[in-house]
C-alpha cells in the first residue's frame, strides 16, 4: 500500500475493512484482554477448545462435538511413505480466577501469558500422541496448573491416499483442585516439515476452467498456507474478492459512451465484434485447447465440455455479428437504438457513468433480432448472466428503450411494450426508480425527435400489497377511497422526479380525472408540474396502458379473475368517449360501459380503438432474477407463462420475447424449458478461466472480504449481537478519537467522515422473518454500546416505512446518533435494493441455497470494500461441509448451485392452476368473441349451450394450453377432464350457489401466485 500521506479512499477503505476485521476476531477470541468481570467461556466464541472429558459427557454425536469442539486440527495428505518427521507448534492461553479476595475483586478471571511449544513428530503408519508432558508443565509455568493438552496424530490410510491428521487436543479434566476454567483459549497450530500433496476438491467435477486443488483443510478450524509446506489453523476463513475490470481485448476499448454510440454508433460496434472475434479465436480455437489439454492435463470429459464452451462461444459471436448487420440494413432499428442511446445518456446524467460496460452492448447486439424476427426469436429465452451489481437492470433496461422506440416508429402509438415482473413480494422501489427515470429520458428524447405517439410512461403493478388496486368513491369493506388514512401520500412509489431529479414530488389525488398522480414541485422541470406519467392503481395501469408495466409476479394470477388484465396481453375493448377515463373492458353492473372509473356517464356510445388491436401484444416479458422462480413457486408460475402466451397469441397473433437476468447459470436450460416451453440462451458465455472472459478481467481492487465463522459454545445470537457491537464500536472510536484508530489502522485522517458515512450502518441478514425479528430484538438488549439504531427491511414493512428507510439510508442524518446504524434485513434486501453505504454484514447463518447467498452478498461492497460475516449453524451438515471448503465456496460459488428443483407436472399445482385458465379463457376470448356479459352462470350457461362448449374439448385445449398433452401426461389430462367435469355440472346446475362465473367449480382462480407456497408441495 502507498503512504498515508498519498493515499487514495479505497486504500482507506481497505486499510480500515482490515482493521475492522481483526477487531471483530479480538473481541471473539479475547485478544488484547486482561482482566474479566464475567466467565470467558460464556464470553469468547473463537479460539477456545472445551476438555475432551466434558466433550465425550455431553457430545453423543459429531454435531455436537462441532458446537464446542475439544480439539482443532489439520488434515493433509503426505507425499511420501511413513515414517512422517514433522514441527508442530501450539499456541494458546488460560484463563484463571482470581479468589475473592485477589487483587482486583470486581475482575477477578485474568488472562494468562500466551504458552507457545515446538513439538517435534515422527509419525510411523499408526497414530500416535506428543508433548502432553511438555504442555501440561508450559500451562503450570504460566499459572494455569491443572491444564493440560497433547499433539494427536491420526493416520487414516482407507482413503484413496493416505491422509494425516494433526490435532491439538484440551485433554484438561473437567474439574480438578485449583483448576477455574477447564477450557483453552486463543489455540493455534501450526504444522510444517512435511511433504504434502493437495486434496481435490470432493464436491466438485473436473472443469477446464477450475482449479480444484486444495493444500489442507482444517478441522473445526481454517487453514492457511503462511508459507510453502507451512500450514497454520484460523479461527475464521477469510476469503477475498476483486473487482472485475469490463475489458480483456487485445485492442484498445472502443467508445461505447452513450453519446457516441446516439450519433455515429456503427464503427464502435464494428471494433467490438472484431475484438471479441480475435479474443475467441485466441482462446477458443482447436489449437488454443489443444495448448492447454497438454499443459493443464485436461481428461477427456474435460476437453469434451470446452469443445461444447467453444463451439456455444462462437454462436454467440454469430449473434452478434448478426446484430451489428441488422442495424447497418434496418434504418428504424438504427435509429431506435441511436435514440434509446440518447434517452439512457439523459437518464444517467450526473450519476458519475457515461459509456457501457461491453457486455452491455454485447448483450444488446445479440438479442436486437428479436424486432426483426419477432416469431424465430420468440423461441428463445435469453438470459443475461453476469455478476450482481456488473449492471444487468441498465442492460435490459437499454433494449426496453429500444423496444419502445421501435414500437412509436413502426405505428405501435400506445400500449404495453413491456412486462416486467420481479419475484419478491414487494417491489424495491429503487428497481421501479431506474425504470421511471430510463422512460423519463426516452420521452424527452421522443419529444425533441418528433416521434409520434404516447407519451412513454410506467406502470407499478403490485396490488394491496404496496399501493390500491382500486379507488372507489366511499368505503366499501376495506376499499380505498380518496379520504382514506394515509391517502394520498403513503402511495408515494418515486423518490425523485424522473425529469430533474428533485426529491420534493408532491402526490394528489385528482377526482376529476380519477387518478393519483406523482407531481413534481421544481418550477424548473422540465414536466412543467403536470402529472407525472406514473401509474400505481392497477386498474389506473389498465386504463392508460403505460409503455412499460414493473411488479409482482404474483398479480399474474389476476389474469384468470379480471378481465382489464386483457390489456396486458392484447387490446382492450374500446375507449371511453369521457376524455381522461381511458380504455375500457367488460361490462359489469358497477361499470355498465365497461369504464372503469366510479359511475362515469359516458354512456355506451364508446369510441374505437385507436390502432390495430393486434398491435396492443407486449413486445417483452422481463423476468429478474429467473434463479428464485424454483420449487412450487416456479411450477406455478410455468402454468401462468403458458396461459399468457396462449392468451396473446389467441388475441393478437404473437408471442412476447421473453428476456431474463439471473445471479446463477446451473440448470437454466431445464429451467426455462419448463417455464416458458422455450430454449434458453445465456449472455455472455462463460470465459475460458474462472474469472476471465472477454467481458471482465480480474484485479487487485478489493471487492468483497468474507468472514466465515463457526461459532464455539455460545448461541448464533450472541456472536451476532457481540460481532455488530464490535463493529458498530469501532465505527464511533473512529469518529470519537480519529487520531489514535488512524494510526492504528493507517488511514489518512481526511478520510475519517467518509469512513464514518460508509461502515457506520451495518446489515444482519436472516433467511428467515423469524430470525430478522429475532435479530432486532436481541441487539436492542444485548450490546454494550448504547443508541444503536435499528430498522427492519423485510415483505412485513410497510411500504411508506420502505421508502423512509431507503431515503435515510441513502441521505443519512449529519448526526451520527440520529442515523440509522443497523438493518435487520430478510431477502427483501437481497434484490435491487443498491446503496453504497452499505458495506458491512452479518449473515445469520448459510442461506438455504448458494443463489440466495450470491446475491444476498452482493448488497453490500458495491461500490467501495466490503466485509461481510457468515455466521454458520455449525451444527448443520451443510454449514460444517461448506465451512470446511468456505475459500472454494466463495470463489467457485457458481459451481455450488443446486440446478433448479422446477416441474410443470405437479399435479397438486394443475388442481390450483386450472381454474385460472378456465377463468381467464371464458373472460379475454370467449367474453369479448360473444359481445355479451358472461359474468353470471346463467350468462355462461346460455352461451355454454349456444356455442356448443363441452367439457372434453374444454379439457383438451387446457392441456395444449398448459402443455400437457404428450404422451406421458395421461394423468394430468384425466385430471383436467375430471376437474371441467366437476365445473360444467356446477354451470348446469340451476341451484348452483355460485354467483359469480370465478365461483365455479371445485376451486376458484387463484388470487395471487404465491398462494401455493404455504399449501401445495411439488409431486410429480
Amino acid at each position: 500500500m502507498s503512504g498515508v500521506g498519498d493515499q487514495s479512499l479505497e486504500q482507506a477503505c481497505e486499510a480500515f475493512v482490515d482493521w475492522l476485521d481483526r477487531r471483530v476476531v479480538a473481541a471473539g477470541r479475547g485478544d488484547g484482554l486482561s482482566r474479566l468481570e464475567v466467565a470467558p467461556s460464556g464470553t469468547f466464541w473463537l479460539g477456545r477448545l472445551a476438555c475432551e472429558d466434558e466433550v465425550r459427557k455431553d457430545a453423543p454425536d459429531d454435531r455436537s462435538e462441532r458446537l464446542d469442539p475439544c480439539a482443532i486440527a489439520i488434515r493433509l495428505r503426505p507425499a511420501a511413505a511413513p515414517p512422517w518427521s514433522m514441527t508442530v507448534i501450539v499456541r494458546a492461553r488460560a484463563w484463571v480466577k482470581d479468589p475473592k479476595d485477589g487483587p482486583d475483586p470486581d475482575r477477578r478471571w485474568w488472562r494468562t501469558d500466551l504458552v507457545e511449544e515446538v513439538v517435534s513428530v515422527l509419525v510411523s503408519g499408526e497414530g500416535e500422541t506428543f508433548g502432553g508432558k511438555q504442555l501440561r508443565d508450559a500451562f503450570a509455568a504460566v499459572g494455569a496448573p491443572g491444564l493440560s493438552a497433547e499433539v494427536r496424530v491420526d493416520v487414516e490410510d482407507w482413503h484413496r491416499q493416505t491422509e494425516v491428521v494433526v490435532q491439538l487436543v484440551n485433554t484438561s479434566p473437567e474439574k480438578a483442585p485449583g483448576l477455574t476454567d477447564s477450557h483453552l483459549y486463543e489455540t493455534q497450530l501450526e504444522v510444517s516439515g512435511l511433504p504434502t500433496v493437495p486434496f481435490e476438491l470432493e464436491a466438485l467435477p473436473d472443469s477446464f476452467r477450475y482449479d480444484r486443488k486444495v493444500p489442507a483443510y482444517g478441522v473445526n478450524v481454517g487453514v492457511e498456507v503462511v508459507a510453502p509446506g507451512v500450514f497454520r489453523t484460523s479461527d475464521t476463513v477469510g476469503v477475498q474478492t476483486y473487482r472485475p475490470d469490463y475489458w480483456s481485448g487485445a485492442a484498445p476499448q472502443p467508445d461505447l459512451s452513450f453519446t457516441r454510440l446516439a450519433s455515429d454508433p456503427l464503427p464502435q460496434l464494428q471494433a467490438l465484434v472484431d475484438a471479441l472475434d480475435a479474443y475467441d479465436h485466441i482462446h477458443w480455437s482447436s489449437t488454443a485447447l489443444d495448448a492447454r489439454q497438454v499443459a493443464e492435463g485436461w481428461t477427456l470429459t474435460m476437453r469434451a465440455k470446452a469443445d461444447e464452451s467453444a463451439e456455444q462461444v462462437f454462436e454467440e459471436l454469430n449473434r452478434l455479428r448478426a446484430g451489428l448487420t441488422l442495424l447497418g440494413d434496418r434504418p428504424e432499428i438504427l435509429r431506435s437504438f441511436r435514440l434509446m442511446n440518447k434517452a439512457i445518456a439523459r437518464s444517467a446524467e450526473g450519476r458519475g457513468y457515461t459509456t457501457w460496460r461491453p457486455f452491455q452492448v454485447g448483450f444488446l447486439l445479440s438479442a436486437i433480432r428479436f424486432l426483426a424476427e419477432p416469431e424465430d426469436e420468440a423461441r428463445y429465452v435469453d438470459t443475461v448472466w453476469f455478476a450482481t451489481g456488473g449492471g444487468k437492470t441498465e442492460t435490459y433496461l437499454g433494449l426496453l428503450l429500444t423496444a419502445a422506440f421501435f414500437d412509436r416508429l413502426t405505428g405501435k402509438a400506445l400500449g404495453v411494450t413491456a412486462w416486467s415482473r420481479f419475484p419478491l413480494r414487494l417491489l424495491s422501489l429503487q428497481q421501479t426508480q431506474r425504470f421511471a427515470d430510463a422512460l423519463a429520458g426516452a420521452e424527452m428524447v421522443r419529444q425533441e425527435e418528433g416521434v409520434k405517439g404516447a407519451p412513454f410512461s410506467l406502470g407499478f403493478l403490485v396490488g394491496r400489497a404496496g399501493t390500491p388496486n382500486k379507488i372507489v368513491p366511499k368505503t366499501e369493506t376495506d376499499e380505498i377511497t380518496p379520504d382514506s388514512p394515509g391517502m394520498p401520500d403513503k402511495y408515494r412509489v418515486l423518490l425523485h422526479c424522473p425529469f430533474c431529479r428533485d426529491e420534493n414530488l408532491q402526490m394528489r389525488f385528482d377526482r376529476q380525472r380519477w387518478k393519483l398522480d406523482h407531481r413534481c414541485t421544481n418550477r424548473s422541470c422540465p414536466w412543467k408540474g403536470q402529472a407525472l406519467p406514473m401509474y400505481v392503481v392497477d386498474q389506473e395501469v389498465f386504463r392508460f396502458l403505460p409503455t412499460v408495466v414493473v411488479g409482482t409476479l404474483d398479480k399474474a394470477a389476476s389474469i384468470g379473475l379480471q378481465q382489464a388484465m386483457r390489456g396486458l396481453v392484447g387490446a382492450p375493448q374500446k375507449l371511453c368517449p369521457v376524455e381522461w377515463h381511458g380504455f375500457t373492458y367488460a361490462e359489469r353492473s358497477k361499470s355498465p360501459n365497461g369504464c372503469l372509473v366510479p359511475d362515469c356517464q359516458g354512456g355506451k356510445a364508446l369510441r374505437p380503438l385507436p390502432m390495430d388491436a393486434k398491435r396492443f401484444g407486449p413486445s417483452l416479458r422481463l423476468q429478474d432474477e429467473l434463479h428464485l422462480l424454483r420449487d412450487s413457486l416456479g411450477a406455478v408460475d410455468s402454468h401462468y407463462e403458458s396461459l399468457l402466451d396462449h392468451l396473446q397469441f389467441e388475441l393478437c397473433g404473437t408471442r412476447a420475447k421473453i428476456v431474463a437476468s439471473s445471479a446463477t447459470l446451473t440448470g437454466y436450460e431445464h429451467q426455462t424449458k419448463v417455464l416458458y416451453q422455450r430454449e434458453g440462451r445465456v449472455f455472455p458465455q462463460p470465459g475460458p478461466r474462472a474469472g476471465e472472459s472477454f467481458w471482465t478481467t480480474p484485479t487487485e481492487k478489493p471487492l468483497r472480504r468474507f468472514v466465515a465463522v463457526a461459532p464455539r459454545g455460545v448461541t448464533l445470537e450472541h456472536v451476532s449481537d457481540r460481532t455488530l457491537d464490535a463493529l458498530q464500536r469501532c465505527v464511533r472510536q473512529l469518529k470519537d478519537d480519529p487520531a489514535t484508530v488512524c494510526a492504528e489502522a493507517g488511514i489518512d485522517r481526511k478520510y475519517v467522515d467518509t469512513l464514518v458515512s460508509l461502515y457506520g450502518t451495518d446489515v444482519v441478514y436472516g433467511s428467515t422473518l423469524y430470525d430478522v425479528e429475532a435479530a432486532g430484538r436481541s441487539l436492542g438488549s444485548n450490546n454494550t454500546v448504547e443508541g444503536i439504531n435499528v430498522e427492519q427491511l423485510t415483505g412485513q414493512t410497510e411500504f411508506d416505512d420502505v421508502r423512509a428507510i431507503l431515503d435515510r439510508l441513502e441521505k443519512p442524518e449529519e448526526d451520527f446518533a440520529e442515523r440509522i446504524h443497523v438493518v435487520a434485513a430478510s431477502s427483501m434486501l437481497s434484490h435491487g435494493v443498491d446503496v453504497d453505504r452499505l458495506n458491512t454484514m452479518v449473515m445469520l447463518g448459510l442461506p438455504l441455497t448458494t443463489a440466495e447467498f450470491i446475491q444476498t452478498t452482493a448488497r453490500v461492497g458495491r461500490r467501495h470494500p466490503g466485509l461481510v460475516y457468515v455466521l454458520h449453524k455449525i451444527g448443520r451438515e451443510r454449514d460444517a461441509q461448506t465451512f470446511r471448503q468456505f475459500t472454494q465456496y466463495v470463489r467457485q460459488g457458481d459451481r455450488f448451485v443446486d440446478a433448479i428443483p422446477i416441474t410443470r407436472r405437479s399435479r397438486r399445482v394443475l388442481d390450483l392452476t386450472v381454474a385460472g385458465v378456465v377463468g381467464a379463457r371464458t373472460l379475454m376470448i370467449r367474453e369479448p368473441a360473444s359481445k355479451q356479459r358472461l359474468s353470471t352462470p346463467a350468462k355462461l350457461r346460455q352461451y355454454a349451450r349456444d356455442s356448443g362448449m363441452t367439457p372434453a374439448a374444454e379439457a383438451a385445449a387446457v392441456a395444449k394450453v398448459l402443455g400437457l398433452d404428450g404422451a406421458e401426461d395421461s394423468l394430468h389430462r384425466e385430471q383436467i377432464a375430471d376437474w371441467l367435469q366437476a365445473w360444467f355440472a356446477d354451470l348446469e346446475d340451476p341451484a348452483t350457489k355460485a354467483t359469480f362465473v370465478s365461483e365455479l367449480g371445485p376451486r376458484s382462480p387463484m388470487t395471487s401466485l404465491r398462494d401455493v407456497e404455504a399449501s401445495a408441495p411439488i409431486h410429480d
